[in-house]
């Protein structure tokens, strides 16, 4: 059974937009996402924080019961939030600090030191680690080399091109998806991922365990209802 996590930032942007204690309660709604099915809730903390705060961060673990999945770029701020609050999962993300939304995989040769000695780090906070990468099989033996525990595969050429061709759009994530399992990797997915396209990537990618979605989901549940919605998605993935 492939797990749905919720991103639950835009909810947080809402709020943001009518101060800090306004209306809707990220907490009450973390918790029946999580009632209503879900079996995690993701977060991305920005360094701005013009969605989700870092104290934000730290009452979610207090009152998640499923998994708490915070994604971001390791700065020294966020690895420091990270062994301070020791959430089931780490998802680490390559955005600039101004990035409106992620939009690319990490450069994981480039990068190996960086990311083998973060990883070991956020591991040893007991967190299990995933790195976001673009859909390459190439890259999966350098993913590998760093030690994570998982690849989250960046979904957003997926979700672009599955309206005019859905079998090329999601090659890519199938040879990727086979190459992660055979390097013993877990395997997740995320980013524009929606109710039209999510049941196809879940029937085609082999070894895929979590999905992590946010925006769509919370503007179905505008017209749809949040619960709803939420079982909407997990039914997507059966």
């Amino acid at each position: 059974m492939i797990k749905l996590s919720v991103n639950i930032n835009k909810i947080a942007t809402l709020r943001n937009a009518r101060g800090l204690h306004a209306r809707p309660d990220l907490l009450q709604a973390a918790r029946d996402i999580e009632r209503f099915g879900a079996e995690g809730i993701t977060v991305h903390p920005r360094p701005d924080e013009r969605h989700i705060r870092y104290d934000d961060v730290r009452n979610l673990k207090s009152i998640v019961t499923t998994e708490l999945n915070v994604e971001g770029n390791p700065t020294p701020d966020f690895v420091a939030l990270c062994r301070e609050v020791r959430p089931e999962q780490v998802t680490l993300v390559p955005d600039a600090p101004d990035a409106i939304t992620s939009n690319a995989g990490w450069d994981v040769v480039g990068h190996q030191g960086f990311l083998r000695d973060t990883v070991a780090e956020l591991k040893s906070y007991g967190c299990r680690v995933s790195i976001f990468l673009d859909p390459n099989p190439t890259l999966v033996e350098a993913a590998a080399r760093t030690g994570t525990d998982r690849v989250e595969l960046y979904t957003e050429a997926y979700a672009r091109y599955y309206p005019t061709d859905r079998a090329a759009a999601v090659q890519p994530y199938r040879d990727t998806a086979k190459a992660a399992v055979a390097a013993g990797l877990g395997l997740n997915a995320g980013h524009d991922l929606d109710l039209e396209n999510l049941a196809y990537l879940a029937q085609q990618v082999p070894g895929l365990q979590e999905v992590s979605i946010g925006h769509a989901l919370v503007a179905d549940a505008l017209y749809l209802g949040l619960e709803n919605t939420v079982q909407l998605y997990k039914r997507q993935l059966r």
